[in-house]
């Protein structure tokens, strides 16, 4: 149902991203297809949290994917080594009038590049990502990279 369709003509048109959403009335079940697969969401209002991730967490959710998709290009176009990654992203809110004003992310990294090799990664990271850049237009962005040495 979620699909991602790309252009092949000479005068590469934007990629289109479909997912669709649907829910009972009241505060009943909710769902995304995006891709292949089905996400449950927390589309209830008035009740109390189903423990499912809501619009906040999926947002969140969609910027750690960019950075680790980031991170998976960096591995390839820069030669960028690395055993395993997490990244903890964290979305603040206000209330009035209601929008997100800040994204902050920590990464953490089994790697042994030294650390002119984790700052080009940075400004890749901050540089290419469209979620990343999409958000960063609309409020602050900013992250950390943190190295763990490998284990022999």
């Amino acid at each position: 149902m979620g699909t991602a369709e790309t252009s092949t003509t000479a005068s590469a048109a934007p990629t289109t991203y479909t997912v669709t959403a649907s829910s009972s009335a009241g505060s009943g079940p909710a769902a995304a297809h995006a891709g292949s697969e089905t996400i449950a969401l927390d589309a209830g209002w008035g009740t109390a949290p189903s423990g499912l991730p809501g619009p906040a967490h999926l947002l969140a959710a969609a910027l750690a994917a960019c950075l680790l998709k980031n991170l998976a290009r960096a591995q390839d176009l820069l030669s960028f080594d690395y055993e395993r990654a997490e990244v903890q992203v964290s979305a603040r809110r206000q209330d009035a009038p209601p929008k997100f004003t800040e994204f902050a992310w920590e990464m953490r990294l089994v790697t042994d590049e030294p650390q002119r090799r984790l700052d080009l990664l940075h400004r890749n990271l901050t540089t290419h990502g469209t979620v990343y850049n999409t958000l960063a237009a609309a409020c602050e962005v900013h992250g950390t990279i943190t190295a763990v040495p490998t284990t022999p």
